[in-house]
This record gives C-alpha cells, sequence and structure tokens, in this order.
C-alpha cells in the first residue's frame, strides 16, 4: 500500500489562506488515527493576488506541481478587483478543470444536524444527495471565445457538447448511484436538461437513455432544469443522484448549497480519469478576509472527499476511514446547534470551528 501521498495545495486568494491550516491540521489526524498513508503538502501559489503581483495566475512550475501531485486542493480564486484584459476574472480553478479534463463536477447535498436550515420540513435535515455537474464543456465552453460583431450589434458565445464527455459524465453518475444504493441510498439517476426547447439537450438526453441501458439495476428519470429548480426547494429528499450540462450545475449547485445552510457548508470536487481538484463551493470572500470570521467547514469536507477519492483510487481503505472520521468529527462539532458562524448569526470563526472538528477526531 501507498506509504505517502501527495497533494498540491492552492490557498489562492481572500479567505482561502485562512481556511486551509486548519483543514490541513484535521487531514494530518485523520490520516494518522485511522492509520492512512501520510499527506504531503506542496504549496502552490497562484490566483488573482498573484496575477496582481506577476503577471501569471497559475505559473507554468505551480501546473506542473499540480500534475505530478496524487490529489490537488484548492482553497479560493479570484478577486473583484483583479481582472484578466478582457473583463473577465482571474479563474486558475477553470484552467485546472480544462488542462486535466476534470469533467465530473460532484457536488454533494448533505445537511449536517445542528446547522439552521432554511426549509421548516423535519426531511430538510436529513438530506443526502449528488448534484453532478459537467466542468469542462457546456455553454462554459464558450470561455474566450465570444464572438461580438464588428458594428458591436450582438455578442454570441457557443454551448458545446461531445458524446465522448457525455458518455464518460453519465457513467460515472450511474456508478455513483450504484455505489449508494449498495450503502443504502435510493440508486436513482436525474438527468436535467432543457430538451423541449434546446436541440443539444435533446441530443444530450438520447446519449443519457443510451447510457441508461446499462444500468438495470438503476432508476432513470429526465426533468426540465425550470421544474427541477422549483422541485429543489419543495422537496428535495425525491432526489439521490442528479446530472447536468455545466451552466445549468453552477447554477443549481448554489441552490444546493442553500438547502445545506450556504456556501460555508458545500463541499465539491472536480474529477476526472487521472486527476482531481477538491475545493469549497463558496468564493474568496475578499470582504472578510484577513478577519478570521470565514467559516472553514466547506473546505474541511473538501478534503474529506478528497480523502476518500485517494482511498480508492490508491487502494487504501484506511484514507477512506479518515474521510468517515473527519466528516463524523463535523457532524458532531455541530450538532449540539451552539457552534454558529458568522453566516448563521453566530461568532465562531475560522480557528473556532477548525478547533472544534479537530477535538472530534480525538
Amino acid at each position: 500500500m501507498t506509504r505517502t501521498l501527495s497533494v498540491a495545495v492552492l490557498a489562492g486568494d481572500g479567505i482561502g489562506p485562512e481556511i486551509i491550516p486548519p483543514t490541513l491540521d484535521i487531514l494530518d489526524r485523520a490520516a494518522r488515527l485511522a492509520g492512512a498513508p501520510s499527506l504531503e503538502w506542496h504549496h502552490v501559489d497562484a490566483g488573482a493576488a498573484h496575477y496582481a503581483r506577476t503577471g501569471e495566475s497559475l505559473p507554468v512550475a505551480g501546473m506542473d506541481i499540480a500534475r505530478g501531485a496524487d490529489a490537488i486542493l484548492l482553497a479560493a480564486m479570484g478577486l473583484p478587483s483583479v481582472r484578466y484584459p478582457d473583463g473577465t476574472e482571474i479563474a486558475p480553478q477553470l484552467e485546472l478543470r480544462e488542462a486535466f479534463d476534470l469533467y465530473a463536477g460532484v457536488r454533494p447535498i448533505r445537511t449536517v444536524p445542528g446547522v439552521p436550515l432554511p426549509l421548516a420540513d423535519s426531511r430538510g435535515a436529513s438530506l443526502d444527495a449528488v448534484l453532478i455537474r459537467e466542468s469542462t464543456e457546456g455553454l462554459f465552453y464558450c470561455r474566450g471565445r465570444t464572438k461580438i460583431a464588428e458594428d458591436d450589434s450582438f455578442a454570441s458565445d457557443e454551448m458545446r457538447l461531445t458524446r465522448h464527455t457525455s458518455e464518460r459524465l453519465f457513467a460515472f453518475a450511474f456508478d455513483l448511484a450504484r455505489q449508494r444504493k449498495a450503502a443504502g441510498k435510493p440508486g436513482r439517476v436525474t438527468l436535467i436538461d432543457k430538451a423541449n426547447v434546446i436541440g443539444s439537450f435533446a441530443w444530450l438526453r438520447r446519449i443519457f437513455l443510451e447510457t441508461a441501458e446499462r444500468y438495470p439495476d438503476i432508476e432513470t428519470e429526465c426533468a426540465y432544469v425550470d421544474a427541477m429548480a422549483l422541485n429543489l426547494v419543495r422537496r428535495p429528499w425525491d432526489y439521490d443522484v442528479m446530472v447536468t450540462e455545466n451552466m445549468f450545475g453552477d447554477i443549481l449547485s448554489d441552490l444546493g448549497a442553500a438547502l445545506m445552510g450556504g456556501l460555508g457548508m458545500a463541499p465539491s470536487a472536480d474529477i476526472g480519469d487521472s486527476h482531481a481538484v477538491f475545493q469549497p463551493c463558496h468564493g474568496s470572500a475578499p470582504d472578510i478576509a484577513g478577519e478570521g470570521k470565514a467559516n472553514p467547514t466547506a473546505m474541511i469536507l473538501s478534503g474529506a472527499m478528497m480523502l476518500e477519492w485517494l482511498g480508492h483510487r490508491h487502494d487504501a481503505p484506511t484514507a477512506v476511514d479518515a474521510a468517515r472520521m473527519v466528516e463524523h468529527a463535523v457532524s458532531a462539532a455541530f450538532a449540539d446547534g451552539a457552534l454558529l458562524p458568522g453566516e448563521f448569526g453566530g461568532s465562531a470563526g475560522t480557528a473556532a470551528v477548525g478547533q472544534a472538528v479537530l477535538e472530534r477526531l480525538g
């Protein structure tokens, strides 16, 4: 079994450098307690602040470190005041997705007991679903390719979907549903599209249904994105694994984060065939940067997702055990309702939340 796993760490901008240290402490301790392979951190300078200083958002040397690592842990990237010449945000996380073909954006929608939630129905306190967002194509394909008419009368962007990526994405979703079914979850995959209006989505639905034929043990359904936005508020507990195009997933993942209490509780991963990036769903929050107020929970849970992925990839079940320890420690820290970060009206800052989770590890 592998005894050491290397992780490229991109703290990035804003609150990123604040939420990384407690996360690394928690992951290190969990790995030791579980007898998992040790974690070797390789810090990479990247992001908007780095671009402002050097003219590079993600240096070649940093990309090489990320490419050679077993996993990539990313905190937050981007600052509103720092832009590329075309006016777009500094977003090395998108460069990583494209460079490493990280087509499966995994966004868990899992509530933590003790955290204030927006839904009054008691079922909202025990949500456990996953939204899978395609992360390299769709409408995001147009990034850097916008066409503007010479007379400035219109602008157009291309949405691109490919069979190669779509088939891999859907297989990923069905395989995950099968794993979840074995663990007692429903084992159902819902495609979210707009096939009633846009022809490329009708084509995508056909690819989805073709893939579904190879998984007769998994229940399948399709839903239009507007209806899905409604249903994720009205009855989110009815869903298991959801899969969708890039832009739809970008929007609905924030809706899912709201169901969990906010972006501070929402982890994520972007996974490809050979690389993976793990990061919280939130941004760099420059308005509170340097004040110690940031909630590190989403960062910590993203680290747990990384441990689980590394464990499966390297046949290291103790790393999966460490991931479960972190998840349980987070749940235990919030269970009695006393630990309230600022977004919930409390005063628990970065250090307090990190310490509470660390103590629950034993």
